[in-house]
C-alpha cells in the first residue's frame, strides 16, 4: 500500500501551522509535506516534527512573491540571481529540517520572454539547482502545472519534464506526478505512471475537478493507487487537496482504502 503524507499547506488549515502537526499525527499520516516553510523559524519546525514522530519529505524552493502573483523564478533570465539566493535558502532549511527532496517551481514565462529563452535558463537554473543540492544528498524534483489555475506556468506536460529531466543530465533530477494537475492537461494517467515511474519520485494526489478530496470527482483513485504499488512504487504519495468540509472528514477516503472501517 502506498504511504501517505498530508500536505500541510492544504489540510488541516482550521489550525495556525504549527499545529497542524500534531493534528497530521493524530489522523495517521507519519510524514508530512508542505510548500513553504520559509515564514516559520527551522528550529521551531523541527522540535514539532520531532515531538510527533513526523517525517518532513517535501518542500518547495522559494517561488518568488507569492502575494504578487509569483509562482516560481526558475524560468526567468532576469530573476537568474534571486532564484540562486532562493537556492540557497531552500537548502539552508532543508539542511535543518531533513528534507530529501525539494521542489522548484518553474515559474511563469514572463512577458517579453522567449520560449527559447526560457527553456534555455530553467535548464540552466535547474543544473545549477541540481548541482547545489547533490552536494548534500537531496533530489531535486520539478512539477507540471495545469495553465488553467496558474496561466502562463512554463512546465504543463509530463513529456515535457521528462525532456527538460534528460537534457539537463543531473543524475538527482526527477519528476514530481501530481494525478490532478496531469488530469486536467493530458488524462491518461495510468500510461503515463506506467512509462514515467523510472523518473517518478513523489505523487501527489487530489480530485478533479476543484482539486478536493478523492472521491469528489472523476478520478479513479484506488485503480490508480493500487497501480503504483504493482508497479513498484516506493515514495511518497502527498495528499495536497483543498479539503471539502472539516479535514477529518475529508479523510474518510483514505480511511476507505485502508481497510480502516
Amino acid at each position: 500500500m502506498p504511504q501517505f503524507a498530508a500536505n500541510l499547506s492544504m489540510l488541516f488549515a482550521e489550525a495556525p501551522f504549527l499545529e497542524r502537526l500534531a493534528l497530521a499525527r493524530a489522523a495517521g499520516f507519519e510524514a508530512v509535506e508542505f510548500m513553504f516553510p520559509y515564514g516559520v523559524e527551522a528550529d521551531s519546525i523541527v522540535r514539532r516534527l520531532q515531538r510527533h514522530q513526523l517525517k518532513l519529505v517535501l518542500h518547495n524552493m522559494p517561488a518568488g512573491d507569492w502575494a504578487a502573483g509569483d509562482r516560481g523564478l526558475a524560468c526567468d533570465p532576469r530573476r537568474v540571481g534571486e532564484f540562486q539566493d532562493g537556492v540557497a535558502l531552500a537548502l539552508d532549511y532543508a539542511l535543518e529540517l531533513g528534507t530529501p527532496r525539494l521542489h522548484c517551481l518553474a515559474g511563469k514565462r514572463p512577458s517579453g520572454v522567449s520560449p527559447e529563452r526560457a527553456h534555455a535558463t530553467y535548464v540552466d537554473n535547474l543544473r545549477f539547482a541540481a548541482g547545489r543540492c547533490r552536494e548534500h544528498g537531496i533530489e531535486l524534483l520539478i512539477e507540471p502545472i495545469n495553465d488553467r489555475d496558474i496561466p502562463g506556468y512554463f512546465l504543463t506536460g509530463s513529456r515535457q519534464a521528462a525532456a527538460i529531466i534528460a537534457e539537463c543530465g543531473e543524475p538527482n533530477l526527477f519528476l514530481q506526478f501530481d494525478l490532478y494537475h496531469m488530469q486536467r492537461m493530458e488524462g491518461d494517467l495510468a500510461a503515463s505512471l506506467r512509462t514515467l515511474l523510472p523518473l517518478i519520485r513523489h505523487v501527489q494526489l487530489a480530485d478533479v475537478p476543484g482539486r478536493h478530496q478523492p472521491g469528489t470527482g472523476e478520478i479513479r483513485f484506488p485503480f490508480l493507487l493500487d497501480l503504483l504499488d504493482e508497479l513498484g512504487y516506493t515514495g511518497w504519495v502527498g495528499c495536497e487537496y483543498v479539503p471539502l468540509g472539516a479535514t477529518l472528514d475529508s479523510l474518510a477516503w483514505l480511511r476507505d482504502y485502508r481497510g480502516e472501517r
